[in-house]
């Protein structure tokens, strides 16, 4: 019963502070309560015994992604001048849009692989990472070998953007 109530809690401030995400003024209000989120969503991961997964969630997006933000935040140093202004209409188009993008996503939820997958894995509790390993190689492994080309795709393209924007400073 305790470890339900510590769920909703967890899920209550993720929540609230992805709100706090949104509603925020200030960017890097934004950003801190950002990576807020990820640590309450890698306690959600630990809480789902998915000890793997809320490492690395920890590790790439509250660790390497946020600092990223961050820096480009204080980098851009943003004003209320350069704000575009945006109309009334616009603000409810995109809130509908949003909401309704909301809908078609829980009502797919309802139907995913994913949870019955997340159920097999969690049986044998065993060696999670093992669990993860054998899944990522044989019944998803065109799904992993397509990332991990993409992957490979985007350092090429990154490397070539920065020797193109070397040879234009020179």
């Amino acid at each position: 019963m305790s470890i339900e109530i510590l769920v909703y809690i967890l899920g209550g401030l993720t929540v609230g502070s992805a709100l706090m995400v949104v509603l925020s003024k200030h960017p890097i209000r934004s950003v801190m309560y950002l990576i807020l989120t990820f640590f309450l969503i890698s306690a959600n991961y630990i809480m789902l015994n998915a000890q793997f997964v809320a490492i690395v969630n920890m590790m790439v997006y509250a660790g390497a992604i946020m600092v990223l933000f961050l820096f480009v935040l204080m980098l851009l140093n943003l004003s209320k001048e350069n704000e575009p202004k945006s109309s009334l209409l616009v603000k409810i188009a995109s809130a509908l849009a949003g909401g309704s993008l909301l809908l078609v996503l829980v009502a797919a939820i309802k139907d995913t692989v994913v949870l019955q997958v997340a159920e097999k894995v969690t049986d044998n509790a065993s060696g999670l990472v093992q669990n993860l390993g054998h899944l990522l190689f044989t019944k998803y492994v065109l799904p992993f070998e397509v990332s991990s080309i993409l992957f490979i795709a985007a350092i090429v393209g990154a490397v070539l953007l920065a020797k193109r924007e070397s040879q234009i400073i020179e």
